[in-house]
């Protein structure tokens, strides 16, 4: 399993840093699809299969529609690929601090944390993440009801910015 969770947190973090490198929206939102997966199966490896689940589902239900449309309206007749030598050197530049970043805290921190929550069974009645799940609708559904506003909030944004100087039926011919 330490195998899995390794491969799963290397795949979250070059994702991560082909998400930053990027200037195309298209490859861009294809990072974030494969960061959202690898980061809910970091989550499942840890014991939150529920949450995993929850936040994949919004994540590519949501807003993954903002990604898709924004990339239709910035359409690029030549897109940056990841191939291509801007985007490498700024890839190699982004992993070169992510590296130098990792030195810096590579103290041993990781050992006593590296289990996931079904390790600890023995001590409790339930599963881990049913607790959160409880506690994500009742004292969380306020912050449930603000998130929600948020990502509408964030549509409807995403949506005002990407329309450019189009005004539908209203525009001056």
């Amino acid at each position: 399993m330490t195998y899995v969770m390794s491969l799963f947190l290397l795949g979250l973090v070059l994702g991560l840093v082909a998400v930053a490198a990027n200037p195309s929206p298209y490859f861009a939102a294809l990072g974030l699809v494969v960061v959202a997966g690898l980061g809910c199966g970091v989550l499942v490896g840890h014991g939150g299969s529920f949450l995993s689940l929850v936040l994949f589902l919004i994540y590519l239900g949501g807003m993954l529609v903002v990604f898709a449309y924004s990339a239709a309206l910035a359409a690029e007749p030549y897109p940056e690929s990841l191939g291509s030598q801007p985007v490498a050197m700024s890839m190699v530049m982004y992993m070169l601090w992510v590296v130098l970043v990792a030195g810096l805290f590579w103290s041993g921190w990781y050992e006593s944390s590296w289990f996931s929550v079904d390790e600890l069974g023995e001590f409790s009645v339930f599963r881990g993440d049913v607790g959160g799940v409880a506690l994500m609708y009742s004292l969380g559904g306020g912050l449930l009801a603000i998130s929600a506003w948020v990502l509408l909030l964030t549509l409807f944004v995403v949506l005002e910015l990407t329309r450019g100087l189009n005004r539908g039926a209203l525009r001056a011919v």
